[in-house]
């Protein structure tokens, strides 16, 4: 059986479903395929949704928001306002605190997902997403237990996230540690660590929260902070360190609001250097636009460092039994490893022949200008400017496709039949 695709969809339903003897269904979707069914994945769909097009939302996990649900520690707080991490079209509710939990954001996206009518197709894999020229349509396979699906749409949203995979350094002696070893994406919790010497490997906002929660948790972690890194106060004067630079951006150059940010962290937090923290000679914002990363927010863990509880060490030399060698020279004995070292995007693993995105699968073009590539792709989530950048380009895609579409739907319903080569079954 070959596929019919087709230039214009607008007299197919949602999704046409072909199937024969074998395990794979061919599926056209009239509307976008989105990847992801985090909160990307949903502000698109919300969006569209408003506009009356369809669209189907994939997800390899059985939820929503999988990474918030499965890969978070309990303790786990929004860093920003509220105000800036609301999706679009639905605030947070009046009776939510300034700095949202975890538990409480998750709740927020499970009632953003039944108000939208949003109902992802959960446990299916992307295995490829490859652009059809002969068609002009997007061939997306997923996996789904033993059934393989391929859909075949006019878009491509890719809503998977900078955070999709762990980064898993390679340690000299690792394996031979012989302790517990574990990525923050794993951690959840300081109670089983209580009377342990735990190693956190990674002084970001993830590394300073672990330690911080170790030591509540009456253990002894030890912080490796390998590089330099901007520390700033989540508060300056009962006000959002976040939305103060925002409003400062709007009036002064780059540059000055650093200078400012930075006074205002040495008045607030004092000298660090002392303590083992150098500051990047590049400012915060400058840091953050160039190499897109993030400065650290305080929330009591440079407390637990000025008196010692959390103790900072340098860059790893090698693992051994029990023990952990530093490039100083010094040995720790170490009962436990913690890896704080952040996450990458998985994008280069499935969208096939694509210039959109980079080798380290982001956008080749950087914030305001990586939301769209060519041939009916779109990016939400990397931007590096957590979920108020994430919902900016949610609101641009859904506006675009839904553009295209009602120009569309609007032209008298004729369409140009184009036979493809590949069959969907295999």
């Amino acid at each position: 059986m070959h596929c019919a695709c087709y230039n214009n969809l607008d007299h197919l339903p949602t999704m046409v479903h072909h199937e024969d003897l074998f395990s794979r269904r061919c599926i056209l979707v009239n509307g976008p395929v989105i990847v992801g069914a985090g909160p990307s994945g949903l502000a698109v769909g919300a969006g569209l949704q408003q506009q009356g097009v369809p669209f189907v939302i994939v997800d390899r996990a059985d939820c929503i928001a999988s990474l918030w649900q499965n890969k978070t520690y309990d303790r786990l707080k929004l860093h920003l306002p509220k105000q800036f991490c609301q999706l679009p079209y639905f605030p947070f509710p009046p009776n939510f605190p300034e700095y949202p939990s975890k538990y409480q954001f998750i709740d927020y996206l499970e009632s953003y997902a039944k108000k939208f009518e949003i109902s992802p197709r959960f446990n299916e894999s992307v295995q490829s997403a490859k652009y059809d020229e002969t068609c002009g349509l997007w061939r997306v396979t997923t996996v789904k237990g033993n059934c393989e699906v391929e859909y075949i749409c006019r878009w491509l949203v890719v809503a998977t996230g900078e955070n999709a995979e762990k980064v898993v350094p390679d340690f000299e002696g690792l394996d031979e540690f012989g302790g517990t070893v574990m990525h923050a994406c794993d951690y959840r919790s300081g109670d089983v660590f209580e009377g342990k010497r735990v190693l956190v490997v990674g002084c970001g906002n993830s590394g300073m929260e672990v330690s911080l929660d170790l030591c509540h948790h009456n253990a002894f972690p030890s912080m490796v902070v390998r590089s330099s890194v901007h520390i700033l106060p989540r508060e300056i004067g009962g006000k959002s360190t976040f939305e103060l630079a925002n409003k400062l951006m709007n009036w002064l150059p780059i540059k000055v609001v650093d200078k400012i940010l930075i006074l205002l962290a040495w008045y607030t937090l004092g000298n660090l250097e002392k303590y083992g923290i150098k500051r990047p000679s590049k400012g915060p914002l400058q840091l953050k636009n160039s190499k897109g990363k993030t400065p650290v927010l305080d929330i009591g863990a440079l407390q637990k460092i000025k008196s010692g509880k959390i103790q900072i060490v340098p860059g790893i030399k090698k693992f051994s039994p029990g023990r952990v060698e530093l490039v100083n020279g010094a040995n720790l004995e170490i009962d436990s490893v913690m890896l704080a070292t952040g996450y990458k995007s998985n994008v280069p693993s499935w969208l096939k022949d694509d210039e959109f995105f980079s080798k380290g699968g982001m956008p080749i073009r950087p914030f305001p200008e990586g939301w769209k590539g060519k041939a009916g792709v779109y990016s939400v989530g990397f931007t590096g400017r957590g979920l108020s950048g994430a919902s900016i380009d949610a609101i641009k895609v859904a506006q675009d496709i839904g553009n295209i579409w009602k120009q569309e739907t609007k032209q008298p319903n004729h369409y140009v039949t184009i036979s493809c080569d590949r069959k969907c079954n295999k």
